[in-house]
């Protein structure tokens, strides 16, 4: 029964547009909260003080749900059609990573997961709880406890057949289920994701100083950025994909099949003379369902106008001009700060 019960999991989960589905046991015998402690305790969570908060809880599933017995880990594939590289050393253009370029993944897989545990739930009797990245679950460590891949010398799943491009989402079950093996780790020598950042976030590998990683200032971080990270930027406007891009792994993925997550073409390299003219309405018609539209139209516009600021382009000014009397402070201080680099 038990194996025919992880069989019909598994084949539900790929009729639901899974790409992967795994176990892993939810046993406190293991916990991911020593790596965390050491993050949060060398204050590389920067702003995200919610980190240190939640640290307990983070450890172990069992410390989010004591009922939890196994963890069914999926993926779900969001491989973009083309090497996303030469779309970052564009300067002409805005660059939004790749996982943010369709429909926020959240919403994507959080539908399908509740369809799934509810199956689950029916077939077995048991309690089952839903996590798309929205609670103090540490997914990335249970994936790699699962056998969907290994966290990679830049912290982030990478898995044999699919790279860098795996949403995750976590079924939390009373069931007990037969784990899967844990997937080692396959980096090597390889140091290509540390070498690749353009802020240096990796003070080594497996560790990342978030403070300094463009995907937290774009997108966690809501002051105004020092100015070595604004000129590092170039021209990404919203996340950073530099250490997912130039890893090997990669040569072995597949382009997403869900179309939900595909690239929109509006948001693969947008001209920032747009992008800096958005006012708060345009900003949300632009984004709706995007994961970008949860940083505002202010913290955006930062981005974009510190992007303006490197693009080199005396075309540009008037956009920045534009902005000077902005409401925002953060706007005003990233305007000033965009002229002043294309025109002296």
């Amino acid at each position: 029964m038990a194996d025919d019960l992880r069989a019909e999991v598994r084949k539900r989960a790929g009729m639901l547009g899974f790409d992967v589905c795994r176990f892993a046991s939810a046993s406190a015998s293991w916990s991911a909260g020593e790596r965390l402690a050491h993050f949060v305790e060398a204050g590389r969570h920067g702003d995200m003080g919610w980190m240190e908060t939640t640290l307990e809880r983070r450890a172990h599933p069992t410390a989010m749900w004591e009922g939890a017995r196994s963890a069914i880990v999926l993926g779900l594939n969001y491989g973009p059609e083309h090497d996303p590289l030469p779309e970052m050393q564009d300067a002409s253009a805005g660059y939004i990573s790749v996982y943010a370029r369709g429909d926020d993944y959240h919403e994507v897989i959080k539908g399908r997961l509740k369809t799934l545990a509810g199956q689950i739930a029916a077939r077995t009797g048991e309690e089952v709880k839903v996590f798309v990245d929205t609670a103090p679950l540490m997914e990335k460590p249970l994936a790699q406890r699962a056998g969907l891949g290994w966290q990679g010398k830049h912290t982030n799943l990478l898995s044999r057949s699919h790279g860098n491009w795996l949403f995750l989402g976590v079924i939390l079950t009373a069931t007990e289920f037969e784990p899967d093996a844990p997937e080692g780790e396959h980096c090597g020598t390889c140091t290509a994701c540390l070498d690749a950042c353009p802020t240096a976030a990796f003070p080594a590998p497996f560790q990342l100083d978030a403070r300094r990683c463009l995907s937290y200032l774009t997108i966690e971080f809501a002051g105004p950025w020092p100015v070595e990270f604004r000129t590092a930027a170039g021209s990404r406007i919203y996340g950073c994909d530099d250490c997912l891009a130039v890893c090997p792994w990669n040569k072995f993925a597949a382009a997403a099949r869900e179309g939900r997550v595909q690239a929109r073409d509006a948001l693969v390299s947008p001209r920032l003379a747009d992008l800096a003219a958005l006012d708060d309405a345009a900003f949300r018609a632009l984004f709706t369902k995007s994961p970008v539209k949860r940083i505002g139209r202010d913290r955006f516009v930062r981005n974009v106008l510190y992007a303006i600021g490197n693009s080199g382009d005396a075309e540009q000014i008037p956009s920045a001009e534009a902005l000077l009397d902005d409401p925002n402070p953060v706007v005003r201080d990233a305007a000033e700060w965009a002229l002043a680099r294309l025109t002296t």
